[in-house]
C-alpha cells in the first residue's frame, strides 16, 4: 500500500460512519479509530518504516485530526564526519512547536529521548509528528520554522548520545 492509498483510506474513513477500522495486506497493517480523545494506532509498512496515528473527533467542529509519526530506518543517513542527518519523511510544511506561542520541540544543542517528538510536518492540514529515531543531541537544525521541505530533505544533524 502506498502512500497515495493510505490518504485515501484516511479520507474515506473521516466521511464515513466508522468508528473503527483495520486493514491488514501483507506485512503493512492499519488501525483507525475515532471517538475518544488519545485513541492510538499502530501502523507498519514493513521492517524499516514504522507509523503511528491517533484520529480524535473534535465536537465543537466534527473534524477529525490524524497525527502520524512517521520514521524510517533509510530517513538517518551521514551527512558528514561531524553527525547523522534526519531527513523529512515526506513532503510538507516545518514546524518546530506545535502552535505558534508554545516552545519549540528542541533546539539546537537539546538532547532528544527514543521516541520524543522533534518537529510536525504538515501536509493538506495533517499535522505529521516527526519523532527521535534514537538517543541524541541536535547539533543543527537546517529549516526555518514555517518552510517548505522536501522528501528526504535533511532537516536536523544529530549526533548519538
Amino acid at each position: 500500500m502506498d502512500f497515495k492509498d493510505i490518504k485515501e483510506l484516511i479520507r474515506v474513513f473521516d466521511k464515513s460512519e466508522l468508528n473503527k477500522l483495520r486493514v491488514k495486506e501483507g506485512e503493512f497493517e492499519i488501525s483507525m479509530q475515532r471517538g475518544f480523545e488519545g485513541g492510538v494506532t499502530t501502523v507498519s509498512a514493513s521492517p524499516m518504516v514504522q507509523t503511528v496515528a491517533s484520529v480524535t473527533q473534535n465536537a465543537s467542529t466534527s473534524s477529525s485530526v490524524l497525527s502520524t509519526t512517521a520514521v524510517s530506518n533509510e530517513a538517518t543517513k551521514e551527512s558528514s564526519a561531524s553527525g547523522i542527518a534526519i531527513n523529512a519523511p515526506m513532503v510538507g510544511t516545518y514546524y518546530s512547536s506545535p502552535s505558534p506561542d508554545s516552545p519549540s520541540f528542541c533546539g539546537i544543542g537539546d538532547i532528544v529521548r527514543k521516541g520524543q517528538t522533534l518537529c510536525i510536518l504538515e501536509a493538506m492540514k495533517i499535522m505529521n509528528e516527526v519523532e527521535a529515531e534514537f538517543d541524541c543531541k541536535i547539533l543543527d537544525i537546517l529549516v526555518q520554522n514555517g518552510e517548505p521541505v522536501e522528501y528526504d530533505m535533511p532537516i536536523f544533524i544529530v549526533e548519538k548520545v
